[in-house]
């Protein structure tokens, strides 16, 4: 994959990697959605288009952010999970969620905030571990069926 960067800021190289509008968003439905093959991606209600889905996951894969193998039970099917590198996006995800009940819920009433909300944001360090540590064994469970 060639890595084709706007210039050598640190946020806008990051951004150049995450920051379309359906990376962070194919990253969230795999950790806290339990999505994992492509027709689960493509059916969401977010509605990506599968040509985008495509893209986004070969970009994400090639970047080591997410890895795509077979599924144990059925060979034909690829299931994508997060990487180390992708889990460690768990703390920007937790903030941006943060960031919208604070400013975002004023345009948006119907936001989805979990009540466990309030704990994580107090908790922060615990919540980020107990989030990772959850998916490390939703993942293997996935792949050990």
């Amino acid at each position: 994959m060639k890595n084709t960067f706007r210039c050598k800021c640190p946020i806008t190289s990051a951004l150049d990697i995450v920051g379309d509008k359906w990376s962070l968003v194919v990253i969230k439905q795999i950790l806290f959605e339990g999505k994992s093959t492509f027709k689960d991606f493509a059916e969401s209600t977010e509605s990506i288009a599968t040509n985008i889905l495509s893209t986004r996951l070969k970009m994400l894969e090639g970047f080591g952010i997410i890895e795509k193998q077979k599924l144990p039970t059925n060979r034909k099917t690829n299931i994508y999970t997060l990487t180390d590198k992708g889990l460690s996006l768990v703390p920007v995800l937790m903030e941006l969620t943060f960031w919208s009940k604070q400013h975002v819920i004023e345009f948006n009433p119907g936001l989805n905030l979990d009540e466990k909300l309030e704990w994580a944001e107090a908790n922060k360090e615990e919540a980020f571990k107990q989030i990772t540590d959850n998916y490390r064994k939703y993942k293997h469970s996935l792949l050990t069926i």
